[in-house]
């Protein structure tokens, strides 16, 4: 076990964690990988934030490195590449360098293109908004055209580097905004059902079961670090739509 192999694993475990894997599994998965590549004890402490890792070497030395995470996001399909990667690493055992090339090509799994982002944000708006009972198509197509707007906005805000919290804001106050106005315009009768399913695009889904996962796990730190992340991220969501109807002087 060397600094350097450790450094290959402790990013490893980083990267899975900033992708959207939950607390329990980096944990399994650095420490697993430690003590097959000859370590006779490994203790990660992990938050979403933050990363310890030591390593007892059998020579007795220990090494302890650590890594500081700016924000997570979610991204399954990385999440599932570095996964596989980490089993195989398991079995293999390839050497620092090939280990970090591996790596690098699995980080830079290919991911989803804008164009079927922001349509997956329209057509779960439309759909959404069918669910829970709009009286006219043309509200669900008014949805659908809504939801490609907050899907550019969201994909705006994720260039820019904006927080998760105002990021909701800005997204929940354009699909208001845009919804009140076709409200206005005549283009639909009422704009609840509009509201509630491009609202629906937003809601923090993944890290509140990520939260409640991590509870059920024993990490109870991270459990309700993600708990309260969600909480803020619905309260930016409610702060947007009320912003939209104090600006607008009324609901609809």
């Amino acid at each position: 076990m060397t600094e350097e192999l450790l450094n290959c694993i402790i990013v490893l475990g980083e990267r899975m964690l900033v992708a959207g894997a939950e607390v329990h599994r980096v944990e399994e998965c650095i420490r697993r990988l430690c003590c097959a590549y000859g370590a006779v004890r490994a203790d990660v402490y992990t938050t979403t934030s933050n990363m310890i890792v030591t390593a007892e070497t059998a020579e007795g030395h220990f090494l302890t490195q650590t890594r500081r995470m700016a924000g997570t996001g979610t991204d399954m399909a990385k999440v599932h590449a570095l996964n596989d990667l980490a089993r195989r690493a398991l079995v293999e055992r390839p050497e620092p360098g090939e280990l970090l090339q591996q790596l690098e090509a699995a980080s830079n799994t290919k991911v989803y293109p804008r164009w079927l982002k922001i349509l997956s944000y329209a057509g779960v708006a439309g759909a959404f908004t069918l669910f829970f009972g709009a009286s006219r198509w043309q509200e669900a197509v008014i949805s659908f055209l809504i939801g490609g707007i907050v899907g550019v906005a969201a994909q705006l805000t994720e260039r820019f580097a904006i927080n998760k919290a105002l990021e909701r804001f800005i997204c929940s106050f354009v699909a208001c905004m845009l919804t009140f106005t076709a409200l206005h315009l005549g283009l639909a009768e009422a704009a609840d059902k509009i509201i509630i399913g491009n609202i629906m695009t937003l809601i923090p889904g993944t890290g509140l079961t990520n939260a409640l996962r991590d509870l059920f796990t024993g990490d109870v730190i991270t459990g309700i670090l993600r708990s309260i992340e969600a909480v803020l991220l619905a309260l930016a969501i409610a702060a947007g739509y009320v912003t939209a109807v104090f600006l607008l002087g009324g609901g609809f």
